[in-house]
């Protein structure tokens, strides 16, 4: 529970490196959880828990984690085909007609706006070291179908993600990455992400997270 307030969630990506630790501190919080996952082996059972086996490009299987939901959480991550934009428009579709308005994503630093030309996104500037363009692509075209919706959405952009310890200290800057910010721990953005179950602060907004 957070600020003493039930939330009905939604986690999608639950067995990702991100995810993992996202679902572990939604748990903490005693929060009511469905997970959609294509593997529920991978999930330990827990009574708080609702596991429904699914894919997140079937319509039907997204309709149905989201029944009862209040909050959608999307851990989902580029696996080198266009499943992250795919997806997220059949959730967005179900999301609407199931009148569920908060969506929380976890993007990459590549989609804020850069530093050196703020007119260009990180990706499409020299500010990007990455020889490869394709994930920060598909989650450009995720942050297109958020800003084009009616829904209250966050995207949480990190740079490289450390497999480091839970600190609770970090930076965070909106459409921008903070100055200087080349790394951050995964338990440190899942620990942001459940920050934002609750929070207005950055409704419609990118959010870059770094130390």
């Amino acid at each position: 529970m957070q600020g003493g307030i039930l939330i009905k969630i939604l986690i999608l990506g639950a067995t990702g490196r991100v995810g993992g630790y996202v679902l572990n501190n939604v748990l903490q919080g005693d929060h009511d959880v469905t997970v959609l996952v294509r593997q529920p082996k991978k999930i330990m059972d827990d009574q708080r828990l609702t596991i429904i086996s699914g894919n997140v490009l079937n319509k039907d299987d997204i309709a149905k984690a989201l029944s009862g939901i209040e909050v959608v959480i999307s851990a989902l991550s580029t696996d080198g085909t266009t499943t992250l934009s795919d997806s997220m428009q059949l959730i967005l579709e179900a999301m609407n007609k199931q009148a569920i308005k908060r969506i929380i994503t976890v993007g990459t630093a590549g989609i804020l706006q850069s530093q050196m030309d703020p007119s260009l996104l990180r990706y499409q500037s020299k500010e990007s070291k990455r020889k490869s363009i394709w994930a920060a692509e598909e989650h450009h075209e995720v942050f297109r179908l958020l800003r084009d919706s009616d829904l209250q959405w966050t995207i949480i952009c990190p740079p490289y993600l450390s497999s480091g310890n839970f600190t609770g200290y970090y930076r965070i800057e909106r459409d921008f990455l903070p100055q200087d910010g080349i790394a951050i721990s995964i338990p440190d953005v899942a620990d942001f992400v459940y920050t934002q179950v609750l929070s207005a602060d950055y409704i419609n907004s990118r959010i870059g997270i770094a130390y």
